[in-house]
């Protein structure tokens, strides 16, 4: 009995400590917030691209202050995106055609939000803006957003960082690089991934293209632009958030992707994915275990070996453990695109 006293005793110390660090959070974001509007700041909405299926949308986007007046578009690059104030628990408006749909902005600012839509397959824009008091606070922003083709059946989920993009930078620096330094000219495509990832989106016409990546909100306009510069398919980004949650420091990562593995599946019941990551990370693990819960939810698993130099930065690579001789899903490896490519056709994918 004791012991269960204990026990419950350090679990309420972790959750107080959560709770604060929470609080400090909130008390000092309410502080940067309060003075930048009396400094003449407005909230705008950036947008980021969503996607959705016929009769519903995902729209994404973040609130900021910024100096932008009611007649110009927001524009947050580089590490002001790190430095501008978020707003939370915002009013936004999502304009499709002639509906209005409010939604709300969470603590970090973030727009995450599924709402109806009668839209056709293929790309198309939504219009946001924060509204406060009844008052918009800004000019309309478009947000591009890919309604899926459920005829296709087909689609891929691509992790970013040493998979479609190197660094050659120590893992642990890489969230430092991420806030202060990244530029879509400081990183370098992965070789030859570009050119699969065509080839693949004119294989499967219609087929939806999702990043998913550890990153934060903060860079996905970089990443977009990082993206188009180097002739990737469009497509939209799953980033997440940093600070505390209700019931930990930081947020996981490694939880984040399988989230939005479990949540596309939901979304997409008629899509075959093709997975693709690196050996660097926690890819093979994650994908692994989806192949395992959901094999006729995988049309494979395509994995960029990493080299031995940027294994070494990387932290050294993971271990798949078996997951290709635990299911039937075909496991692909090569250390760039041109060697998925070649495997990718082997089996009828290209």
């Amino acid at each position: 009995m004791p012991s269960v006293r204990k026990q419950r005793s350090s679990a309420a110390g972790v959750g107080l400590v959560l709770g604060r660090a929470a609080r400090i959070e909130d008390a000092i974001q309410e502080f940067r917030e309060q003075y930048s509007r009396r400094r003449g700041k407005r909230p705008t909405v950036i947008p980021y691209t969503g996607y959705g299926s016929p009769g519903w949308v995902r729209v994404l986007g973040r609130v900021l202050l910024t100096r932008e007046t009611a007649s110009k578009r927001p524009s947050v690059r580089g590490w002001r995106s790190f430095t501008s104030v978020a707003v939370n628990d915002i009013d936004v408006v999502v304009q499709i055609g002639d509906e209005e749909h409010v939604v709300k902005a969470d603590r970090g600012g973030v727009v995450d939000a599924r709402v109806p839509a009668s839209l056709a397959p293929g790309w198309h824009t939504v219009l946001l803006h924060p509204r406060e008091k009844g008052r918009d606070t800004s000019v309309p922003v478009e947000a591009p957003v890919y309604v899926h083709d459920p005829a296709s059946g087909f689609g891929i989920i691509s992790d970013i960082d040493d998979t479609v993009m190197v660094t050659f930078l120590p893992r642990p620096f890489l969230a430092g690089w991420n806030t202060f330094v990244l530029d879509e000219h400081a990183r370098n495509p992965t070789p030859g991934m570009a050119v699969l990832y065509d080839r693949l989106a004119r294989t499967h016409p219609g087929a939806p293209v999702v990043y998913v990546s550890t990153g934060a909100w903060n860079v996905a306009p970089t990443l977009t632009r990082f993206l188009s510069r180097n002739l990737y398919p469009a497509g939209p980004l799953l980033l997440t958030d940093w600070g505390p949650t209700h019931d930990r420091l930081f947020r996981s990562g490694r939880q984040h992707k399988v989230d939005s593995l479990a949540r596309l599946a939901g979304e997409f019941p008629d899509v075959k994915w093709l997975l693709i990551g690196d050996d660097g990370q926690h890819d093979e693990e994650i994908y692994g275990e989806f192949a395992l819960a959901h094999p006729e939810r995988v049309a494979a698993v395509a994995i960029r070996q990493l080299s031995p130099g940027e294994a070494v930065l990387a932290g050294g690579r993971t271990k798949a453990e078996g997951y290709a001789e635990k299911t039937t899903v075909p496991w692909l490896y090569a250390p760039d695109g041109a060697g998925l490519a070649t495997q990718l056709k082997r089996i009828g994918l290209l």
